[in-house]
């Protein structure tokens, strides 16, 4: 993960943006008087929390954690993705 200080991000903001959706990568923004901040998108924003939202409903994380043990398991099926 990239960090960069105020300064340096504020010069070059639409670069870093462009950055941050292009790669997909937070960068870091160090702060001299302050708490670092993260850039992130928007999509991986938005995909964090949807995976917090369905991870904190207990049933939702145990049937998660059930496929992943059945899939180390190696009782795993390929399918395309348009198979039922």
């Amino acid at each position: 993960m990239d960090v960069l200080n105020f300064s340096e991000t504020r010069a070059r903001l639409k670069a870093v943006m462009d950055k941050v959706v292009r790669d997909r990568a937070p960068v870091v923004v160090s702060r001299k008087n302050g708490e670092a901040v993260v850039l992130v998108s928007l999509a991986d924003w938005n995909a964090t929390e949807e995976t917090t939202h369905l991870l904190s409903q207990r049933a939702n994380a145990e049937r998660l954690i059930a496929s992943m043990t059945e899939l180390n398991a190696g009782a795993g099926k390929e399918r395309g993705l348009i198979d039922p």
